[in-house]
């Protein structure tokens, strides 16, 4: 092992290089799912007629598929419809499907927790149906959601990884380039590697802690 080796100025910068495109598209990716997971979501809760029935078999559907797969799909099928993206974009694309339908499930589970009376009596009080979903059941279910959000979005950041097949210059995507430069640099980049993951994780894990305290 060459510790000295593997955390030179050069290699430590070109890991910081990859953790940053891990962060980017961990982060374009979990705001996009945010925003499509929870329309999805509202929508099954609310059992819009039709609508809802499509979106459950779609759901359903990509939950059960491996990210892999979705990553292959978007990267190397999608060009034989006409439709080619880039490396980052493909990667974006996979994850927000992926975490979309993840979270959509998170969040008509949420809002199926809250009572069913809070809704009859904030109907009877003269509020509209989407009154009392965004001012009385949204805002509740939102403290019960906070850590099976936190998490999904945890695991989306861990999951940035997988696009490795596809040469995403992300953080394992570096430390591969660098420990193969030498076996030497193995272990201590893989050290290194798994504390930045870890380090990013747990800062995460610590903010949904206080967020949900907070909101208590």
């Amino acid at each position: 092992m060459d510790f000295a080796g593997a955390y030179s100025p050069d290699n430590l910068a070109f890991l910081l290089e990859g953790l940053w495109v891990t962060l980017k598209v961990a982060f374009i990716s979990i705001v996009l799912s945010f925003i499509i997971g929870g329309i999805v979501g509202i929508i099954r809760y609310a059992k819009v007629p039709v609508l809802s029935q499509i979106l459950a078999l779609v759901v359903e559907t990509v939950r059960n598929l491996p990210l892999l797969l979705i990553i292959f799909f978007t990267y190397f099928a999608l060009p034989e419809i006409s439709i080619k993206l880039e490396i980052i974009p493909a990667a974006i694309v996979a994850l927000t499907i992926f975490e979309s339908a993840m979270l959509s499930e998170v969040i008509r589970s949420g809002l199926k927790s809250i009572d069913k009376g809070q809704m009859e009596a904030a109907r009877s009080s003269g509020l509209s149906y989407t009154q009392a979903l965004i001012h009385i059941i949204l805002p509740q279910a939102l403290r019960r959601m906070v850590p099976p959000i936190v998490s999904q979005f945890i695991s989306l950041l861990k999951d940035t990884s997988l696009a490795v097949v596809i040469s995403l210059p992300e953080l394992t995507h570096h430390g591969q380039i660098i420990y193969g430069q030498s076996q030497k640099y193995l272990i201590p980049i893989l050290i290194l590697v798994a504390l930045m993951y870890f380090v990013v994780n747990y800062s995460l894990s610590l903010m949904a802690q206080r967020l949900e305290v907070r909101r208590s």
